[in-house]
């Protein structure tokens, strides 16, 4: 195709996007939309979040829009609810290669969700954003980093799902991170993150980046993801003395990106673990 994506089908015979360089496949274990439902929307307990009566916006962010599977879960969620009760979504995509959508939207079997919501997606390529009632859409195209001073905020959800660590560790790092904590908010319904990645190293970069930090549900081969959180009561099973027992044996825990001065004791002294 002579980019740096292509398209591939699973062993379970669902559609995903390949990265030609690296090799790495978006959502490959249990395809691009059972893994954005359960690892993203289902955690996020999004349509109790859209639901709660008398509340703004729902600002989320979206890190890595890829082929939209996570996008296109959120505004399913989204659709479902009756319009009347349904609290206003306000969602900021970011991507720095669009093509990983357009192969999906070119692939109408092979991405079906795509589909109900074409207009939305093509307005993003073509625009940029998009708007409807009770409906804003903004596209960051470029550096996620540089682009977050102008997002919309403060953010409720964050669903954070670039490309690996080792492929990708810029968005990984306790600046990244730190950068996205930023942007929360303290008090109401706080902020999560959900992720793919549960490496000691992603949640010493999460930790460092001012973060609670928890477990994740398992999703297909993945026996843990990570959750995030702005508060430590807003985690169902928060990292424990068991994580710092692991912590201290891992030959693999320092964060991804520079280092803090002291990150090891900044860990250790983390608020979670008082």
């Amino acid at each position: 195709m002579g980019g740096q994506f292509e398209l591939v089908t699973l062993r379970n015979g669902h559609r995903a996007v390949r990265h030609v360089g690296h090799g790495e496949v978006m959502h490959p274990s249990v395809g691009p939309w059972a893994e954005a439902n359960a690892l993203y929307v289902t955690q996020a307990k999004l349509s109790e979040r859209l639901s709660v009566p008398g509340a703004g916006p729902l600002r989320l962010y979206d890190v890595g829009l890829g082929a939209a599977a996570n996008a296109a879960a959120a505004l399913a969620c989204w659709r479902a609810l009756p319009e009347a009760t349904r609290r206003p979504l306000h969602v900021d995509s970011f991507e720095v290669d669009l093509e990983p959508l357009r192969l999906a939207l070119s692939d109408v079997g092979g991405f079906p969700f795509l589909a109900a919501d074409r207009a939305v997606w093509m307005a993003l390529l073509e625009r940029g954003e998009h708007a409807e009632p009770g409906l804003s859409w903004r596209l960051h195209l470029g550096d996620a980093l540089r682009a977050l001073p102008r997002a919309e905020g403060p953010v409720e959800v964050i669903f954070h799902d670039p490309f690996s660590p080792e492929s990708n560790p810029t968005l990984w790092s306790p600046a990244a991170l730190a950068a996205l904590r930023a942007r929360g908010q303290e008090g109401g319904q706080g902020t999560v993150l959900f992720t793919y990645s549960a490496s000691t190293r992603t949640r010493v970069s999460m930790l460092l980046g001012g973060f609670c930090v928890g477990v994740g549900d398992a999703i297909g081969t993945k026996q843990e993801t990570t959750v995030a959180a702005s508060r430590l009561d807003l985690l169902q099973r928060p990292l424990d003395g068991r994580f710092l027992q692991r912590f201290e044996r891992s030959g693999a825990r320092a964060p991804f990106g520079e280092a803090p001065a002291g990150w090891e004791d900044a860990v250790r002294s983390h608020l979670q673990f008082r």
